[in-house]
């Protein structure tokens, strides 16, 4: 059997890298646990959570989400068989940033939530114009020195500080980002697309796309007057107005029916099929939601399905 494993530095991880967002939020402990066993049982190694969530929720103060992997983790035993990927910096409402002090406090507070002693893969989860690339990059590359991180990546961040970062890792012999997480999806491609994913590419940066189905709209379940009983329902509803919402489902529509397919897996393999991307994430609040995008690891498309749906979605 092939290798389905994609690599992000010295990791290898599974095509789909699960969102740990929902969990202690809209999944609460049993459910959160329940998509964490099925995943993994299908062969899952890739969860993606951060220091953050869901500290938005009346009541909650973030970590929630850290807290609910690490519960799972002493009872599974399993910490050694996931790539686990966090992030730090983020606040709510109001950003942390990426002091050295902040990203030292940060990773010892996530290491104490998931009852482990190292992070597979570490983001800044948001550029901080404030602090000097040399002192956030100096600081990762301590903790992956100290052996508390592997990898290091980055999220929300301009091709003008990537490319700073990225060249000074180069230029000191320091810890390098090996990871990027872009907001891309078939109906949001100006995104990454262009300089951002350049500065990637270049570099060697592999890509886990977040909002890869655009908040659900791409699952093909928000259609022209139909309502749908979501907290993103009015996030995915906006795609629906635009001229490109329609067209897309359109094609996607096509090109599942092809492979008798889900519509949310084709989205999924699209974005898997585009440069730089290692591996689209995406979140699962059942079980029931799993199968359909764990079947991205399985679905290839033509050259003439992709070409339909980057046209569908110019």
């Amino acid at each position: 059997m092939a290798d389905i494993h994609q690599k992000i530095g010295n990791l290898s991880v599974h095509p789909l890298a699960l969102g740990g967002n929902v969990f202690g939020w809209t999944a609460d402990e049993a459910e959160s646990f329940a998509v964490l066993d099925a995943y993994a049982a299908a062969g899952g190694n890739f969860i993606d959570t951060a220091d953050v969530y869901s500290a938005w929720v009346p009541g909650n103060s973030g970590g929630e989400s850290e807290t609910v992997i690490g519960k799972w983790f002493a009872s599974r035993g399993n910490r050694a068989d996931i790539v686990l990927a966090t992030k730090v910096g983020a606040g709510y409402p109001e950003p942390r940033g990426l002091s050295s002090t902040v990203i030292k406090a940060g990773v010892e507070d996530s290491l104490r939530r998931l009852g482990t002693d190292y992070i597979d893969l570490y983001y800044t989860h948001y550029d901080d114009p404030s602090v000097p690339v040399e002192e956030f990059v100096s600081t990762l590359d301590a903790l992956v020195k100290e052996g508390k991180v592997r990898e290091i990546a980055a999220s929300n961040i301009t091709p003008e500080r990537l490319a700073e970062a990225l060249t000074f890792s180069d230029a000191s012999g320091l810890a390098k980002y090996a990871a990027i997480q872009p907001h891309y999806n078939l109906v949001s491609r100006e995104t990454y697309e262009g300089e951002l994913a350049a500065v990637a590419a270049g570099h060697g940066l592999a890509a886990v796309p977040y909002y890869a189905l655009a908040s659900g709209f791409l699952t093909g379940k928000y259609r022209p007057g139909s309502t749908v009983d979501s907290p993103r329902a009015e996030g995915a509803g906006k795609y629906l107005a635009s001229e490109r919402g329609p067209r897309v489902l359109a094609a996607l529509d096509e090109v599942a029916a092809a492979h008798d397919a889900e519509i949310a897996t084709v989205a999924l393999a699209w974005l898997a099929a585009q440069p730089t991307v290692a591996a689209p994430l995406a979140s699962a609040r059942t079980v029931e939601q799993l199968p359909a995008l764990l079947a991205v690891a399985d679905l290839k498309l033509t050259e003439a399905e992709l070409a339909r749906l980057t046209e569908a979605s110019a």
